[in-house]
């Protein structure tokens, strides 16, 4: 790949990225209840769910999902439901957050895999990613250079960027973070995050085939 088509492609995937989604609210929320590292275990999850999307797209399920109604429907249905219940369940969680994690903290490594599963889940649960990957990557791909390489490099590509971005907006989140300690506070963030991950599952209720 040409280093103008690369920088090109960077440019297009960065401002992509750092538009606010489930990815950035979760990585958000986790900073501020747990730590940095936190956010690092659920941002991995959620690139190796982007790589596992783009792998799909390049495979053609981007283009079956733009056909196929039912296909769609389905996706965006379970990505919405996922994303609801999610903000359902951060919603009800009154009383101090900080409290909480302290006690889930001595059982930290569950704690971790559980951080990583939900920001796998809350990617490949979207349909967005691959559809934009299926539109996205043809712009850059040579059909005349090894598509294998290409792939990889289109793929990790986004996947440092989208990782940097993730712990970047997790970095100054965590600066607020004794903002929250009171317990007040901690129940409006935890309602106030809820809502917003409802509202985004609402939205992806409205996506439309393009």
């Amino acid at each position: 790949m040409e280093l103008h088509t690369w920088l090109l492609y960077l440019t297009v995937a960065l401002i992509a990225i750092v538009s606010p989604g489930p990815a950035v609210l979760l990585a958000i929320n986790n900073s501020i209840i747990y730590d940095l590292k936190a956010t690092a275990f659920s941002s991995l999850g959620n690139i190796i769910g982007l790589f596992v999307l783009s792998s799909a797209a390049m495979l053609g399920l981007g283009v079956m999902l733009k056909t196929s109604a039912i296909l769609f429907a389905a996706f965006k249905i379970l990505g919405a439901c996922y994303l609801i219940y999610i903000g359902i369940k951060q919603f009800r969680a009154f009383g101090n957050i900080f409290q909480q994690v302290e006690l889930e903290h001595r059982k930290r490594k569950a704690q971790d895999a559980k951080i990583f599963q939900k920001g796998f889940l809350v990617c490949i649960t979207n349909p967005k990613p691959i559809i934009f990957f299926t539109a996205l990557f043809p712009q850059f791909i040579n059909p005349e250079a090894p598509l294998l390489e290409q792939f990889f490099i289109l793929t990790l590509t986004f996947m440092m960027l989208s990782f940097s971005a993730l712990m970047g907006y997790a970095y100054f989140a965590k600066r607020l973070k004794a903002w929250f300690l009171t317990s007040q506070r901690a129940s409006w963030f935890n309602r106030a995050v809820g809502a917003i991950f409802i509202a985004l599952g609402l939205g992806l209720l409205g996506l439309e085939r393009k």
